[in-house]
């Protein structure tokens, strides 16, 4: 009879709530539901959601919002950006409650964190570099080095 070394399954959900948790952080501006995330951990959704609340102490859904507020306030602090472009670059669908889960996390909203933010501070990155920085690549584009013009259109 083979038996598991004391601890084997605590290591792997460890590692599974890890990868789930990476994920979010890689995917966090793309739509993420909680079938995906337990997807990639390997589990169900609600044995993720229990051992995910039981590592980090919030549910994978809410360490998603905080990381969309999170990355939020570095664009607002940095960027020339509106708020509502802020919104949609982070993975928020709907502004309205963006701004509710901002200003319930942060203790301000959206709008008066960038306002203070830029009160004393360098002016921020022109909002046109992140915009054309972050849109995604079509395969050829991909392809060229920086600086390497595009290939004459073949008829």
């Amino acid at each position: 009879m083979t038996t598991t070394p004391p601890g084997t399954a605590a290591v792997n959900t460890l590692l599974a709530v890890r990868r789930a948790r990476d994920m979010i952080d890689r995917c966090y501006a793309e739509p993420v539901d909680l079938d995906r995330i337990a997807r990639e951990a390997g589990y169900s959704r609600y044995h993720l959601v229990r051992a995910f609340r039981a590592a980090y102490g919030e549910t994978p859904g809410r360490f998603l919002t905080r990381r969309r507020v999170e990355r939020a306030q570095d664009l607002l602090r940095s960027v020339n950006v509106t708020v509502t472009e802020v919104c949609h670059l982070v993975g928020f669908s709907s502004l309205g409650s963006f701004s509710s889960l901002f200003t319930e996390l942060v203790g301000m909203s959206p709008s008066e964190f960038q306002r203070s933010a830029h009160e004393n501070a360098p002016p921020p990155i022109p909002g046109c570099y992140v915009l054309m920085w972050s849109a995604p690549m079509t395969t050829n584009a991909a392809r060229r080095s920086p600086g390497q013009k595009p290939d004459a259109p073949t008829d």
